[in-house]
């Protein structure tokens, strides 16, 4: 996301007129290639990502800690949370 984030502001600094890409040109001989490798960069990033499962490691991360705080809440709300447990130990 962060190389996407960095082509659109070159673009946008481009396109204002501001610092060195206020010079650069779209012409394909010229300076379109510098407004092509951030892109190209999130493309390669993206692909690498999906093809070592770092994407669906990731997204299954998210799941198993959603699951986790859902039980911890249920357990919490039906009064078998591991505190409920201790103080009926100390209570005894």
């Amino acid at each position: 996301m962060i190389f996407i984030i960095i082509g659109v502001i070159i673009i946008l600094l481009h396109f204002l007129g501001f610092g060195p890409m206020a010079a650069w040109t779209w012409n394909l001989t010229g300076d379109l290639w510098k407004f092509c490798v951030p892109f190209a960069l999130a493309a390669v990033w993206w692909a690498w990502a999906d093809g070592t499962g770092l994407t669906k490691r990731r997204e299954i991360e998210k799941m198993e800690a959603r699951k986790r705080e859902r039980r911890e809440k249920n357990l919490v709300s039906l009064g078998m949370d591991k505190m409920a447990k201790r103080a009926k130990k100390a209570g005894k």
